[in-house]
């Protein structure tokens, strides 16, 4: 091949790389105090390639995932939350405390589950609330073993008729 074509296809492939790491951007998150955890491990391969229309994007800590830019965040091996009075709901199977409704975002720790899961959704978007947390509940399921407490006043769903539990 001539020293001019070969030049020529070398630029093209370095410039092609260049293109292709200007895409993939990097998200900067703390990692969870236990994301060490195995099971954290478990969810982490688990994590789907979108939510919603949001495709996951690359994070820097362990035990995280992100979606769109990045408007869902959620981190494995929090602090596992007590009983509290918080809203309680079950979403996709998992029960969830919905902690911190704030104006800018939405956050949400699991209950019952070591480690416990944090995802915080950033309100203002045109995105289905549920359908997020539904499918990452999935993973959760998948992951971590069964619950070993479930919430008691629970906010029925769409998909669970009202309980008598107290």
């Amino acid at each position: 091949m001539p020293r001019f074509r070969l030049l020529a296809v070398a630029a093209g492939a370095l410039t092609l790389a260049a293109a292709l790491a200007g895409c993939s951007t990097t998200v900067h998150l703390e990692p969870a105090d236990d994301a060490n955890d195995p099971a954290c491990a478990e969810v982490s391969v688990l994590l789907p390639d979108s939510v919603v229309d949001l495709d996951r994007v690359w994070t820097d800590a362990q035990a995280t995932g992100a979606w769109g830019d990045p408007t869902v965040v959620l981190r494995c091996g929090v602090e596992p939350p007590a009983p509290s009075t918080e809203v309680c709901t079950t979403i996709g199977g998992v029960d969830w405390l919905v902690l911190d409704q704030e104006e800018a975002r939405q956050r949400l720790v699991t209950y019952g589950r070591e480690p416990a899961i944090e995802v915080v959704i950033r309100r203002g978007e045109e995105i289905d609330f549920r359908t997020v947390v539904e499918k990452l509940s999935t993973s959760i399921q998948s992951g971590l073993a069964p619950a070993t407490a479930h919430c008691t006043d629970r906010v029925p769903t769409a998909t669970e008729p009202p309980t008598e539990e107290g």
